[in-house]
């Protein structure tokens, strides 16, 4: 339904003997507009030394796991190296510092020097995960300059 401007339009185009033309209909098309989901596929293939148009194979070939590549691999979880330790041991101090927090603040009676301990425990914990955090290129989350992806 046409507003009151329009209408008031349409009443002086008719009194003027001038609506020759119908009203067009705005309809809100995808024509023109980029498919970011086809450019993000292309910008991959760029970046992976491919060319920028798909082309289908019938290659069903997998890359095969050579024995000491799969013996290298260990456990997903276990820490390696001394700063796999350090990092495993800053997040077990967050972790029981947060747990001793909550017994802190529940109990009553606690002196005001233990709950200061345990907030000075987490602060550790967290402060020494900057430390042994690891090398940022590692990281696949994280692009060139550092910021998450």
């Amino acid at each position: 339904m046409p507003n009151r401007a329009e209408r008031r339009a349409n009443a002086k185009r008719n009194r003027r003997g001038t609506n020759n033309q119908p009203q067009r209909v705005q309809v809100r098309s995808r024509q023109g507009l980029v498919d970011e989901y086809a450019l993000q596929e292309r910008s991959v293939r760029l970046q992976n030394g491919q060319t920028a148009e798909w082309k289908p194979t019938a290659s069903t070939d997998l890359p095969e796991q050579t024995v000491s590549s799969t013996r290298s691999m260990g456990k997903p979880g276990a820490p390696r190296g001394v700063r796999g330790w350090l990092r495993f041991v800053s997040w077990a101090l967050i972790i029981l510092s947060a747990i001793a927090f909550l017994v802190v603040m529940w109990i009553p009676g606690m002196p005001t020097w233990s709950t200061i301990v345990v907030a000075a425990v987490f602060a550790v914990g967290v402060l020494s995960l900057f430390f042994v955090a690891g090398n940022p290129k590692d990281n696949p989350n994280l692009d060139e300059y550092g910021t998450a992806v």
